[in-house]
C-alpha cells in the first residue's frame, strides 16, 4: 500500500497538465449537460448485458483512477486498539481504531446493541465535510443520533474520520487528492472488520452518509459487493461531481474518450437496494426528474426496480435532518431485517455527547 501511494503521487506531481485535464470538478456540467448525459447512456443500454459492459467499464476506471486496482483480494482481518466505552441503554459506544495497514489507523466510534439475541446487521457510517467545532465531522449530534437508533434496531454501527478529520492523521490534512483512495480504502477495511466479527451477519451490511459520506457511500456500493444497502443521502447527482479532492481529486470519472458521472457510479449498486435522499436546495434537486428515473431504467433491466427508491424533501437543505434520518431507518429496517420499533420512539432518548468524550483516547500511540 504504502510503494502504491508513492508511485501514485508521483504520477500526480510529474504529470499535473493530463491529470487535471482528467477531473470533473464541482458543477462540472450544467444541469442540463447531466441530463443530457444520462439520456445518452440510456439510448445505448438497451439491456442488463449491455449494462454491465458499461458497468464494468466505470468500475475499471474508478479503481484504476484512484490508485485502488492493486488492492489484494485476500486480506487478513483488522486489528484494533480500544479506548473509552459509553454504556447507555440498550447499545453502548467504544471509541476505537481499525488498522487499515501496518501502522495506519481508522478512527471513529463503534456503536454495539446490548442484550439482543440473534445475529445483527452491519452499517458503516462515514460523514462529510461539516467542519465548525461544534458540529464536526462523526461527533455531529445527526450522526450520534443516527448510529444510535441504528444501533437499536440491531445493527453494529462504526462511525468514522475522514482522512485529517478528528483523530485520523493518515495524512496531514485532508486536501490532498490521496483523501479519496485512502477513505475508500479505509471503507473497504471496515467491511473486512465488520464480516470477520461471528455476532454479524455478512449478508447484512449497509452503508449511509450524507454528502462527502453520501459520495463515500455510492462509492462503496459500487466497489464493494458485500455491501447489501446503500442509502446516500443528498449527494447523487448527474451534474455535480463532488467539490472536495476527496470526491473529485482523482480522474475515476474521466480518461480519454471514457466519461462517467456520479449518478452512473451510484447505479453500479444495482440489483442491491439503495435509497438516495435528496432536497431542494443543493445539487440534488432534480432527483425525483433526472437522477432518480436514470436509476429506476437500470434496476428495471434487472426487474428490480422497486429495490431503488427517492426520498424527496423539496423544503429541506442540505443535512442529514430528522425527515431524512426517518426516511433512512425505514429502508434500512425493511432491507436489513432491523426491529423499526425504536424508530417509533423518536429520538429524545439518545444522549448526544461532547467530542471530548468520543475521540479516541489512545491517538498519541496511533
Amino acid at each position: 500500500m504504502k510503494r502504491m501511494i508513492v508511485s501514485l503521487a508521483s504520477v500526480l506531481l510529474f504529470s499535473g497538465f493530463v491529470f487535471a485535464q482528467e477531473l470533473c470538478v464541482g458543477n462540472f456540467w450544467t444541469e442540463a449537460q447531466g441530463k443530457a448525459h444520462l439520456d445518452s447512456v440510456l439510448n445505448q443500454v438497451k439491456n442488463k448485458a449491455q449494462w454491465e459492459a458499461r458497468a464494468e467499464q466505470i468500475r475499471n476506471q474508478i479503481l484504476v483512477g484512484s490508485g485502488l486496482s492493486g488492492l489484494p483480494k485476500s486480506r487478513p482481518v483488522p486489528r484494533l486498539q480500544k479506548g473509552q466505552v459509553h454504556e447507555f441503554d440498550g447499545y453502548r459506544v467504544t471509541n476505537m481504531a481499525i488498522e487499515n495497514f501496518p501502522g495506519s489507523w481508522i478512527t471513529g466510534n463503534l456503536y454495539e446493541p446490548v442484550g439482543q439475541k440473534g445475529k445483527l446487521a452491519g452499517i458503516l457510517c462515514p460523514h462529510g465535510h461539516w467542519s465548525d467545532l461544534s458540529d464536526y465531522g462523526r461527533y455531529r449530534p445527526d450522526m450520534q443520533k443516527r448510529c444510535a437508533v441504528l444501533c437499536r434496531m440491531g445493527a453494529v454501527v462504526f462511525a468514522y474520520d475522514m482522512v485529517g478529520y478528528g483523530d485520523n492523521k493518515q495524512a496531514p490534512t485532508h486536501e490532498t487528492p490521496l483523501a479519496f483512495q485512502i477513505q475508500t480504502r479505509n471503507s473497504i477495511r471496515i467491511v473486512d472488520y465488520l464480516v470477520s466479527r461471528e455476532d454479524i451477519d455478512p449478508e447484512r451490511i449497509g452503508v449511509t452518509g450524507a454528502s462527502g459520506g453520501g459520495t463515500q457511500s455510492f462509492i462503496l456500493a459500487a466497489l464493494d459487493n458485500r455491501i447489501a444497502v446503500s442509502v446516500p443521502c443528498v449527494q447523487v447527482s448527474a451534474h455535480f461531481f463532488g467539490g472536495c479532492v476527496c470526491e473529485s481529486g482523482m480522474p475515476i470519472h474521466r480518461h480519454g474518450s471514457f466519461q462517467a458521472n456520479n449518478v452512473e457510479i451510484a447505479a453500479l449498486a444495482a440489483p442491491r437496494p439503495m435509497l438516495i435522499i435528496s432536497d431542494g436546495a443543493d445539487w440534488t434537486k432534480n432527483s425525483p426528474l433526472v437522477e432518480f428515473p436514470f436509476l429506476q431504467s437500470i434496476y428495471k433491466l434487472y426487474g428490480q426496480e422497486n429495490r431503488v427508491e427517492n426520498a424527496h424533501f423539496a423544503n429541506e437543505k442540505h443535512d442529514y435532518g430528522f425527515n431524512k434520518r426517518q426516511a433512512a431507518y425505514t429502508f434500512l429496517a425493511k432491507h436489513l431485517k432491523l426491529n423499526a420499533d425504536p424508530v417509533l420512539t423518536g429520538e429524545a432518548w439518545i444522549k448526544v455527547l461532547p467530542m471530548e468524550e468520543l475521540r479516541y483516547v489512545a491517538v498519541g500511540r496511533l
